[in-house]
């Protein structure tokens, strides 16, 4: 996948938002006020940073080169994606559901429902 098919599917899920606190360079999705994904360059080379369960972020990394620990962001607790075009389309919307669970389920209740 792409840098605009991560986009785009990231933003089909319920409550996706975009937003922008870092600058125009890093796009940043959100589901009920946190972020589960962000989208920017590093090093001229498209890049999907997603939340990930700690055991197996390091299952991926070991499987997929394209996966390494999370650029500026917590190294155990997020993967970056060099969005090369190595890593299956269906793994790569498998890691943005996963990521989106894992914040989206973190919410209380109300958060996640808006009342």
């Amino acid at each position: 996948m792409n840098s605009k098919e991560c986009y785009c599917y990231c933003l089909t899920k319920l409550g996706a938002i975009e937003d922008y606190p870092f600058g125009p360079g890093i796009i940043v999705i959100r589901v009920a006020g946190k972020i589960f994904a962000l989208l920017s360059r590093w090093q001229g080379q498209d890049i999907l940073s997603l939340k990930c369960e700690p055991n197996y972020s390091e299952l991926l990394r070991q499987q997929y080169p394209a996966v390494i620990p999370g650029y500026h962001l917590n190294k155990r607790h997020w993967n970056t994606l060099l969005l090369n075009g190595t890593i299956p389309a269906a793994e790569t919307k498998g890691l943005i559901d996963h990521s989106y669970e894992l914040v989206f389920s973190s919410r209380g209740r109300s958060k996640r429902t808006g009342k």
